[in-house]
């Protein structure tokens, strides 16, 4: 394949990538073309802190055998599993969707929350914004209540329930912005937006303008 980004879809679902490479190409607007990767090995979402764990080997696996036309790779989970190991072992950029959005969340000091479905995966979430550097802007988390893989099953239950989530947090918490922390939730991300005067950060074209970024500054 010609120049690409690479999007990796820790999670097994392919209907998942699937949504996951339409939002990105949307977001590279013909700037780069986008191929996708879906894991094997890993359930078909992501919900736990063992899941997320176990994940990172196979992101790894898959960003290791990119081809040459790989320009840079973006993990799609929220979590950014084996995201550190790939920055250190390969020689083009690497950026996850978690840690994109956190960025761009907190631009010029802006306090930000994240709205998502996943409550066993808080602390993992909670630790990238100490990782990012960006604590003392970040209000905290609010998640949606039930299962959420059943949530998922159910779009407009999803949406609504993530536009709850997302009230929480610009109203109780603070935040300036609101991050939809998942890649399962690229959908939601898009629809979310229009509901609310307050930026809601989607986190996959955060990674990929961030990667267009990165790719301009290394040209």
């Amino acid at each position: 394949m010609s120049a690409h980004i690479l999007l990796i879809n820790p999670n097994s679902s392919r209907a998942t990538s699937d949504m996951m490479v339409a939002i990105a190409r949307r977001a590279a607007s013909g700037r780069m073309a986008v191929a996708v990767a879906t894991a094997m090995r890993n359930p078909p979402m992501i919900v736990t802190p063992e899941q997320l764990t176990d994940a990172a080997a196979e992101v790894v696996e898959i960003g290791e055998k990119h081809d040459a036309g790989c320009r840079g790779i973006v993990v799609s989970a929220f979590g950014d599993p084996g995201l550190a190991a790939l920055k250190q072992r390969l020689d083009i950029p690497v950026i996850g969707i978690c840690e994109a959005s956190m960025i761009e969340a907190s631009l010029n000091g802006r306090k930000f929350g994240v709205a998502t479905t996943t409550p066993e995966l808080i602390e993992a979430i909670d630790n990238r914004a100490r990782d990012l550097g960006v604590w003392p802007q970040y209000t905290g988390i609010r998640c949606t209540s039930g299962d959420p893989l059943a949530l998922s099953a159910h779009p407009d239950r999803l949406l609504s329930a993530l536009g709850e989530a997302v009230r929480q947090c610009i109203e109780e918490d603070g935040a300036e912005a609101v991050i939809i922390g998942g890649g399962p939730l690229g959908q939601a991300a898009d629809e979310l937006q229009p509901m609310f005067s307050t930026p809601i950060i989607a986190p996959i074209p955060s990674a990929i303008g961030r990667m267009l970024d990165l790719m301009r500054v290394a040209a």
